[in-house]
């Protein structure tokens, strides 16, 4: 009997396929009538001014629908996964709905320094779905930072972090005084002075903002974003709302708050990958060879480290050498480098069991209870996404020696 042929009382395996395809037609006419409620309820969301997000009642599906599911005989992890991912559909077709946009918006006039960079762009897409008029001036454009300055609005400093004071000096002297001058640069301290100086003769408005997400985002919305207030309630306001209106978390912050909190989640976030790269490519393993070896956790990091190693040093290197709190967290991050190696080498048991219990503690049982169940989701999704990967990086052989 050929591979083709089905064994006796068995239906032919092509005929089963036409059968989930058949299905699968169904669900997606099924999914599609779902959006059509989402757009029902994006309008009703607006009308009634209500958040986007609810997390209670996404909580509410995803333990429902898990539950049904394994009456039904299904995996409740996977079609949790499915709803995760559908309630995520969900949120943006909201949000290009502008659910969360007033009914009764002001049109302003958005001038975007830099706006031909990659964060720069994405803020012309943000500004120009919420019915702004964006106007972009960079290097190459006719219209000159200046010019932009004069007749705008809003002025939106997005150029790399060296040169961000040099030009809000150059155009803060043109915002008018019932404009807004802004930056959205991942340091707060010093670009939110220039602005407050070159916009002092003026009485402009200025809001420090950082927006915590890369220019290649998929989707603003869940993404988060620190305002710094400047000068200017009603305009400080108008940026909160701008932001929530795309569906974004805001933090406010001062800027000196921030840059100490940034020093954590950027300067010894990205100083650890960096130190984790540099060693890799030193302790003579092949990243290839590992990878035969891997497990979730460690392809996850991998992937981490590839992935920052990917994208320039010339944005990452401002970041954290011209955070005013770097030479601290740099310093705490190789002295527990050194403890930590220590207990190793030394073999001591308890010391490695009392730092467990120091970072646990740090933690809180509520957070890592939380880090285990998303991760968990996460590991899952990796493992689904690489699982051809995995397969052929066992059949790599080893090098000979």
């Amino acid at each position: 009997m050929s591979n083709e042929e089905p064994a006796p009382g068995r239906r032919p395996l092509a005929v089963l396929r036409a059968l989930l395809d058949a299905i699968d037609r169904d669900v997606l006419q099924l999914l599609s009538r779902r959006m059509g409620i989402v757009a029902e309820i994006a309008s009703y969301k607006r009308h009634a001014r209500v958040p986007i997000r609810d997390l209670k009642r996404e909580r509410e599906v995803l333990a429902d629908r898990a539950s049904r599911a394994e009456k039904l005989g299904l995996p409740p992890g996977p079609i949790e996964s499915v709803y995760r991912m559908l309630l995520l559909a969900s949120r943006d077709r909201q949000a290009e709905l502008r659910a969360e946009v007033p009914e009764d918006l002001e049109p302003r006039t958005v001038a975007i320094l830099g706006g031909e960079g990659g964060m720069g762009q994405s803020l012309a897409r943000m500004f120009g779905d919420l019915g702004h008029a964006v106007l972009v001036s960079d290097l190459d454009t006719a219209l000159r930072p200046v010019e932009a300055a004069k007749i705008a609005d809003v002025v939106v400093v997005s150029v790399p972090i060296r040169v961000t004071e040099e030009v809000i000096r150059e155009v803060g002297p043109h915002v008018r005084e019932d404009a807004l001058l802004m930056d959205v640069t991942s340091v707060k301290q010093a670009p939110l002075a220039a602005m407050l100086a070159a916009t002092e003769k003026s009485g402009a408005s200025v809001v420090g903002t950082h927006p915590m997400f890369g220019p290649g985002v998929h989707s603003f919305t869940g993404q988060r974003v620190v305002v710094c207030p400047g000068r200017g309630d009603g305009w400080l306001a108008w940026a909160r709302e701008t932001f929530r209106s795309r569906g974004m978390v805001v933090t406010d912050a001062s800027a000196e708050e921030h840059d100490r909190v940034m020093s954590v989640v950027q300067v010894l976030n990205h100083f650890q990958t960096q130190v984790m790269g540099l060693a890799l490519s030193r302790v003579g393993v092949p990243l290839a060879r590992t990878l035969a070896y891997t497990s979730p956790a460690y392809l996850l990091e991998a992937y981490v480290v590839g992935r920052h190693f990917a994208q320039s040093p010339a944005l990452y290197g401002p970041i954290e050498m011209l955070n005013p709190e770097t030479e601290k967290v740099t310093r705490v991050f190789r002295e527990a480098a050194e403890e930590l190696g220590e207990v190793l080498t030394s073999g001591d048991q308890a010391r490695f069991d009392a730092a467990f219990e120091e970072v646990r503690a740090f933690m809180g049982a509520e957070f890592t209870a939380e880090a285990l169940e998303q991760s968990r989701f996460l590991v899952d999704r990796l493992v689904e996404l690489t699982a051809g990967r995995a397969s052929e990086a066992a059949s790599t052989p080893a090098p000979t020696k």
